[in-house]
Parts: structure tokens; sequence; C-alpha cells
């Protein structure tokens, strides 16, 4: 086999590492200049919400233009709009301009331009590796996405943040920009192949509406890849009940300072770091239906943990795990959708696939936010979580007992 895959596949983790590293340190930097300005439990819920709004709005549009334009370009043209809004967010920062609706602009801004940027880079896998790699790709991608957004950004982004709060911004501005430039040099054309009819002149509004359309559909004649949409949604809604309050839990409930809450989600980019690393061989040994099952309920052992302890080394440790955990349903999950969609059909499946997941995310946030005033403290939103999703581990189990979630991997 030819080289070739293999430099381009370095092209595209080079690139995603360092975009990674940029939503890391920006995902830990919001939600510390979002509490320097209110500890409001659903205010801070709200700046979740804002980040992954873009996805429940845009990811069914963004899916079908990805299956008409080059993806490469279209990662490089995201990320070069991140490193425009986040370093002009570090200017204002550092002229003390900065309030809550400045947060949540900036994040809303950096959210629509990763709904395109994380789209095309998960869709361009399929076109750097051949069948047989899909797993390990998925899993080196994840990789990187751990170590870019915990294992390095989480506690780049506090402890730059614990210096002056523009400080991680800037830097972010500089991670997004290496990320589009290392992309920029890969060769070739990644613009999806289609079959256009003979002298159709429709709009383009028009088509990809249609694109759209045939994207649901052939998604809605796919049962199990349509009940791995609803168990990923269910996950992503109930999970995010929690991770939108991780920033009050260690802050007030732990009792961490800035500099030590990144510190606490680097134990999660360890334990990331583990699930990406066995991911593959789990899959290998146990079947993805076992693995998926299997893997929710760490998550939800793990966050209902999490609710009942209050001592910091014990939480960070939990925390871990859960990562690790999450992490390999989602190299499950991925390298389901790689192995059941036609490769010209990715990019609207994964946006209707984005749009229910990721769109659960500011739907969870809120209510997580809802449930820590109810409640009264951030660990009992974890606990609850965790309840709920083991709930979610027995619905995959009765969702997928008769199918097994990656065929065509054993081949």
């Amino acid at each position: 086999m030819s080289a070739e895959p293999d430099r381009r596949l370095n092209w595209l983790l080079g690139s995603n590492a360092f975009a990674n590293l940029g939503d890391g340190i920006a995902k830990t930097a919001f939600p510390l200049l979002a509490a320097t300005v209110t500890r409001d439990p659903l205010l801070i819920a709200g700046l979740s919400a804002a980040q992954f709004l873009p996805w429940l709005l845009f990811g069914l549009l963004a899916g079908a233009m990805l299956d008409r334009v080059d993806r490469r370009k279209a990662v490089v043209l995201a990320n070069t709009a991140r490193a425009v809004a986040v370093g002009v967010t570090g200017v204002l920062v550092y002229f003390d301009a900065a309030n809550i609706w400045l947060v949540y602009a900036t994040a809303l801004a950096v959210g629509i331009a990763e709904v395109v940027a994380d789209s095309a880079a998960n869709v361009l896998i399929p076109s750097v590796v051949e069948r047989s790699g899909l797993s390990s790709a998925n899993s080196k991608l994840q990789a990187t996405e751990i170590v870019g957004q915990t294992f390095l950004g989480g506690p780049v982004g506090s402890l730059t943040f614990a210096l002056f709060a523009a400080f991680p911004f800037l830097l972010d501005s500089v991670a997004f920009a290496l990320g589009a430039a290392l992309l920029a040099a890969m060769s070739g054309n990644y613009r999806p192949r289609r079959k256009e009819a003979p002298g159709d002149t429709a709009s383009v509004a028009a088509t990809v509406r249609t694109d759209i359309a045939e994207g649901l559909r052939w998604l809605r004649h796919n049962p199990l890849l349509l009940r791995l949409v609803v168990i990923a949604g269910l996950v992503s809604l109930v999970s995010e009940l929690a991770q939108a309050q991780l920033v009050l839990y260690a802050l007030q409930d732990l009792d961490l300072s800035n500099a030590a809450y990144g510190a606490f989600a680097f134990a999660g980019g360890i334990g990331g770091l583990v699930g990406a690393a066995v991911a593959a061989r789990l899959i290998d040994r146990f079947g993805g239906r076992l693995t998926l099952v299997s893997g929710t309920v760490g998550c939800g052992v793990t966050f209902l943990a999490m609710g009942l302890v209050s001592q910091p080394v014990v939480s960070g440790v939990l925390f871990g795990l859960f990562a690790a955990a999450i992490v390999v349903v989602n190299v499950i999950l991925a390298t389901a959708r790689h192995t059941l969609v036609p490769e010209e059909l990715l990019g609207r499946v994964l946006g209707v696939w984005r749009t229910v997941v990721w769109g659960a995310l500011p739907v969870g946030a809120l209510l997580g936010g809802v449930t820590t005033r109810l409640l009264g403290t951030p660990s009992a939103t974890f606990a609850l979580s965790g309840v709920l999703l083991l709930g979610v581990a027995g619905v995959a189990w009765f969702a997928v007992r008769h199918h097994e979630v990656t065929p065509a991997h054993r081949s």
C-alpha cells in the first residue's frame, strides 16, 4: 500500500490536534471568564448552551454542504474564522471590556465555525484511510481531541487565565490558525463525487433541501444507524446535565482554585487517552454491541460516584474513568457511521446525527442548570446524571441486542 494515505492522515491529525488544543483552551477559559462575572448556575449553563446551540441550528445545513464542497477547504476556512473570533475576544478581555453577553456571543460564533470544522474533519477520515483502518483512524482522531482539549488545552487554559485573563484567548487564536495552516498544506481534492442529473438547473437552496431530505430518508430506512443516533442523543443529553456544571462542581463543591480546575480536567485527558488506546481492541475482543453498552454503564457509574464524593483526588480519578468510557463509546459510534454510510451521503447523515447528538447538549446544559438550582449543589446534578446514564445503558442494550454495531470491522 502506498504511504500517501498515512501522510494524509498525519496532516489531518496534526491539524486536528492544534484545532482541539484551541477548543480545549476555549472550553476552559470561557467558563472561567463567565465565573468571574456570575456564579448563577443557570447563566453558567447558558454558556454551554451557547457553545452547542449551533449544532442544533446548523448541523443539517453544514452536513448537506459538506457533500457539495471540498471538505479540506471547509476545515481551513472554519479554523481561520475561529482564530479571528477568539483573537478579537482576547483583545476585548485585555481592555476589560468583557461581560457575560460578550462571552455568549463569542461562544456562539466559535460554535458555528466548530460545526463546520469538526464535521468536515470527521467525514474526511474515509478519504484518507482504507476501510480496514477506520477503527484505528477514529481512535487516533479521538486521541488528538483528548490530548488537545483536556490533556493540554484544559491545564493551559486555566493556568494562562490565572496569569492574566486575555492570555488564553490570544493563545487560542494562534492554535486555530496553526490548525488551518497545517491542513492547507495537505494535497488533494476532497470534494465528494456526486451523481448530478443532466441539465439540472435547480437553485443551490433547492438542491440543498433535496440533499437534506435524501440524507434523512436514507437514515430513516437504516434501523441500526437510526437506533444508534437515538442512543448517542440520549447519552449526550444526560451527560451534559453534569458536564455543564463541571466548573461549579470544581470551584464550589471541591473548593478548587482556577488553576487547579485545569489540573482536574487533566485527569479527564489521561482517562480519555486510555479509552482511545483500548477502544479498537475492545471492539475486536467483545464486539461493538457489548462494548457500547458497557461503556455507557461506565459513564453512569462514574458520574454517580462523583456526585457522592467530595475529595478532589478521588473525583479526578472518577472523571478520568468517565472520559475513558465516553471515548470508547464515541469510537464505536464513529466507526459504525463510517462503515454503514455511503461516502457520498456521509456529510448529510453526519449532519443529521450531530444535529440530534450535539443539539441535545444545549438542552442538557440548561436542564443541568435548572437541576442544580432545584437540588442545591452541582454534586446532586452529577448523581442524577449518573443514574439516568445507567438507564440509557439499559435502553441501548434493548435497542441493539439483535445487531452487531460494527459488523464491517470484523471482516
